[in-house]
């Protein structure tokens, strides 16, 4: 009798915690429910930068193909997704349109710029960066333009215009050339073919502002690629502050594996 009681009660206990639960499920599901009738739907140009942030770039370039065709932003983003997967043309195509709908974007200007940097075109990359300064000179956005162009008169081995555009760019924004841009603005990858001329450059450049930690980091990578005229280094004016360092001393006596 008593084991009957017993088992009877576990039953009922468990019918109890049964009905709890699906009670709670039914709470929790009207919840979700509700909170999705509140929260409106992602739009297509925020679905294509979550898959942006994931680098997941084809999926990103079907959630921009969804927004309006108008909307020039979207159209400068499909390029870059482009861009990323190295398709230059339908990158190139996309910024070309982002264009004919907004003819001032800067941005898309200076993205057409990267294009044709990547393609080695040097002269109509640093046509486009300029059109894009020509729109937008003084922003802090703008300092990764005077960056692009910079890096566009090295390629081209115009060490005085890229210096000079360099350090309009650190000007406008001191932390430009050691960080890259977000996938709203392409900066260009320092694929320079005198990377040793080039990393002695932004070296000095760093000197001059006192920089030396990070001054003293580029001459040790321009000696590591190539750099052999130590005696210049030795004697150049923006070095002054820094020859009585340990750290600049050691570099000239070393003799790096060039990489």
């Amino acid at each position: 009798m008593v084991a009957r009681h017993f088992a009877l009660a576990l039953l009922a206990a468990f019918l109890y915690a049964t009905a709890a639960a699906q009670s709670g499920n039914a709470m929790l599901d009207k919840a979700t429910a509700q909170s999705a009738a509140i929260s409106p739907p992602l739009s297509p140009e925020l679905r294509g930068d979550i898959f942006m942030a994931r680098r997941d770039y084809r999926a990103a370039i079907d959630a921009y193909g969804l927004a309006p065709s108008t909307d020039a932003v979207v159209r400068n983003k499909v390029g870059i997704a482009y861009h990323q997967m190295n398709d230059l043309e339908s990158a190139r195509k996309a910024y070309q349109q982002a264009l004919k709908i907004r003819p001032g974007y800067a941005e898309a200007m200076n993205n057409m710029g990267a294009v044709y940097y990547a393609r080695k075109s040097y002269r109509r990359a640093i046509s486009w960066y300029e059109k894009a300064l020509k729109q937008d000179a003084d922003s802090t956005r703008a300092a990764s333009y005077y960056m692009n162009l910079g890096t566009a008169w090295f390629a081209r081995k115009n060490f005085a215009k890229g210096m000079e555009n360099y350090q309009i760019a650190v000007k406008l924004d001191p932390e430009v050339l050691e960080h890259h841009g977000s996938f709203g603005q392409i900066l260009e990858e320092r694929s320079i073919a005198e990377r040793a001329s080039y990393h002695y450059h932004i070296a000095r450049l760093y000197a001059k502002q006192g920089r030396n930690e990070l001054a003293l980091q580029y001459l040790r990578k321009a000696l590591e690629e190539g750099y052999k005229d130590k005696k210049e280094l030795a004697k150049e004016p923006d070095f002054a502050a820094m020859r009585d360092l340990p750290e600049f001393k050691e570099l000239l006596t070393l003799e790096p594996r060039v990489l």
